[in-house]
């Protein structure tokens, strides 16, 4: 194994371990995610070192790997409540269509709004799915799996940023529907969020980011031959 195969993945690590403890040091601000600050970290390093990203992602592609088991044991906090969810089921769904459908649908008509590239507004319609989903949606539809990744980080930090305004705003006070919200806008990052914060709303974040990112995947692909 080359010496930058090993080497990306530690730093990597390295950005992630120092990114965490940013986080617990600032007593879990939301400026100071992982997810934001690590991904500046590594960011930082490729432009450092002239690095392209297809060189760094075959560098790092164990780690990436990772990222599916990590999506699935999400199905643990799902199954402890499984109870509630079914009693749930009809609004659940509603509004996952809802939200996905709103999602996709509004990335691609401000883009063509905007006249961008149709591979660009590809890149950026599954921004709300989870990022290893939102990646191969986009990819498989023609779209640049980088650019997706950036959206999906995007959307995430801003997603969880402002759910609580709007939540206020709004006036909704029932957990498990802030719970629900955040998993579907703002994928693992508002279940990070939510785990931290209401820990026994998981299961509604959880299904929410599981569900959106297969109904994701199957409409970007189908609305793909239209854009």
């Amino acid at each position: 194994m080359s010496g930058a195969a090993l080497l990306w993945p530690l730093l990597t690590l390295a950005a992630y371990a120092a990114a965490l403890w940013l986080y617990r040091r600032s007593h879990h601000h939301l400026l100071c995610l992982p997810v934001l600050t690590g991904t500046a970290m590594v960011v930082g390093l490729l432009a450092l070192t002239g690095t392209g990203y297809p060189a760094y992602a075959q560098a790092t592609k164990a780690l990436r790997w990772l990222s599916g088991p990590a999506v699935i044991a999400l199905a643990v906090p799902l199954y402890r409540q499984m109870a509630q969810l079914r009693r749930q089921a009809v609004p659940l769904l509603l509004s996952l269509v809802a939200g996905c459908a709103a999602a996709v649908l509004s990335t691609l008509a401000l883009a063509r709004l905007l006249g961008a590239p149709r591979e660009v507004a590809l890149s950026l319609a599954p921004k709300s799915a989870t990022m290893p989903i939102a990646m191969a949606a986009a990819e498989r539809a023609g779209g640049i799996a980088a650019l997706a990744a950036m959206a999906v980080v995007a959307t995430g930090v801003l997603g969880t940023l402002l759910a609580g305004p709007v939540f206020k705003r709004l006036r909704v006070e029932d957990g498990d529907v802030q719970a629900f919200t955040l998993g579907l806008a703002a994928h693992a990052i508002g279940v990070a969020r939510t785990l931290q914060a209401r820990p026994e709303a998981a299961a509604f974040a959880a299904l929410a980011m599981s569900a959106n990112g297969v109904l994701t995947a199957c409409l970007v692909a189908v609305v793909a031959g239209w854009v």
